[in-house]
């Protein structure tokens, strides 16, 4: 089976030693995706603001694994602090109300203490 990897020119991939995504056959692996604005490589202080950034990072991804939102079929939400998932809802809902993955919500500490959330994100390639 024949594998691509996808970058997101984060410089923690580089630092160590991962893909934003790889794709395998028909599946893609996107690994735990922050808030970080890659481009500026700055992340907001708020959660929705952090969750909303996340998506788009996991979005873009999937563009370049010629996949899209839609096609997610499992999603893992990793918060350091479990009683702050309920301010995530609004922005989950908006982008994943009607695709429905399956998905877990994991409390446990993250890289740095301005990371929120962390979305890890398993999707399949249907054309």
């Amino acid at each position: 089976m024949k594998r691509k990897l996808i970058s997101s020119g984060s410089s923690f991939e580089e630092q160590v030693g991962y893909s934003r995504a790889v794709v395998a056959g028909n599946m893609i692996f996107v690994s735990g995706t922050t808030g970080y604005d890659y481009q500026s490589m700055t992340i907001s202080e708020d959660i929705s603001e952090q969750t909303e950034q996340c998506i788009k990072n996991i979005e873009k991804a999937l563009r370049e694994a010629d996949s899209s939102l839609a096609d997610i079929v499992r999603l893992t939400y990793i918060l350091p602090d479990g009683t702050q998932f309920e301010k995530c809802w609004p922005v989950l809902k908006k982008y994943f109300g009607k695709v429905k993955p399956a998905a877990t919500m994991i409390s446990a500490g993250l890289a740095n203490e301005q990371m929120k959330i962390e979305i890890e994100a398993t999707a399949i390639i249907t054309q």
